[in-house]
């Protein structure tokens, strides 16, 4: 087996040693059920602490790779074995065989890197990137534009704008009020979607013909949109007196919720409400910006969307 360590690189030693021995595996250059060197043997044959072998070796015991046998050693397990295996084995598995046939052919790993960056710029996005620091505004983002597209949607906060590999395959889109500091995070060649929130008065209007005898519960794990809904429903001549608010991340917040009582709620706790449950959804997007995504999509998306 062979290994190289390079303890100079900006790469962490137990990342190299990880990824070697991970190629080992999938190229067929370890056998299936061939043991390894001890945790001692390896450390003391490129100088490097035995608690970076060993938990190497454990890593990829916990993925499926290797497994321990006790008395015995690390040995390549068996896949066959019928145990759940990895959700990135099978990719790891195809871009070693790749490797093997690049590298047999005579590419260098440079030329190899430079032609898989070329190809990686040119596929089509896969998935919208929502940047919003709060969590739970971001999550709601997220459904919204989910449900409306039918197109993957990831998230993150304003210090993942900047990263190659959170980049990579996305859409960026955050709401119109964040512009100015998510332009500072983006590298300037990225073009991002900038969100409208929903008119004020257009809510009021659906508002108005809530029942007027039920108890009103407004429910959301975003604290800004129980302000928001507050606001809007008084705006809509709704008695402050009926009404109830609820945070979503407070254990226990769907008791007392019987049929007489009236929900209102974001669309992430929407989908926590049983089917019938009467409710009144709350959207925070501009309709005219989840078309512009939609339309997005199918013009220049259709080959990677998921419906």
């Amino acid at each position: 087996m062979k290994i190289w360590i390079s303890k100079h690189s900006e790469v962490p030693i137990h990342e190299q040693l990880t990824t070697q021995l991970l190629l080992a595996v999938t190229s067929g250059e370890l056998k299936s059920g061939q043991k390894l060197p001890s945790t001692r043997e390896l450390a003391r044959r490129f100088e490097i602490h035995a608690n970076t072998v060993s938990a190497a070796y454990r890593e990829l015991a916990n993925k499926g790779w290797l497994e321990f046998r006790k008395g015995s050693g690390v040995y390549v397990r068996a896949l066959d074995s019928g145990t759940p295996l990895d959700s990135q084995l099978e990719m790891d598995q195809l871009i070693s065989t790749f490797l093997q046939i690049a590298r047999s052919q005579g590419f260098s790993l440079g030329q190899i890197r430079k032609r898989i960056q070329g190809w990686l710029m040119f596929q089509p996005p896969d998935h919208f990137l929502v940047i919003e620091p709060e969590v739970s505004l971001r999550q709601i983002l997220m459904a919204e534009i989910g449900e409306a597209t039918k197109f993957p949607c990831r998230g993150g906060g304003y210090e993942d704008c900047g990263k190659p590999e959170t980049l990579t395959g996305a859409i960026p889109v955050a709401l119109y009020g964040r512009a100015d500091i998510v332009r500072e995070f983006l590298p300037k060649d990225i073009h991002c979607f900038f969100l409208k929130s929903r008119s004020v008065q257009s809510e009021i209007q659906r508002l108005k013909g809530l029942p007027t005898e039920r108890t009103i519960v407004v429910i959301s794990g975003w604290k800004d949109f129980v302000k928001w809904a507050h606001a809007t429903l008084v705006a809509a001549g709704v008695d402050p007196a009926r009404l109830s608010f609820r945070n979503a991340f407070e254990p226990g917040w769907q008791k007392g919720l019987t049929s007489d009582t009236f929900v209102i709620a974001d669309i992430v706790q929407r989908r926590k409400l049983p089917v019938r449950h009467p409710c009144l959804e709350f959207r925070l997007i501009a309709e005219s910006c989840l078309e512009d995504l939609c339309s997005y999509v199918d013009k220049f998306l259709a080959s990677t969307s998921a419906h």
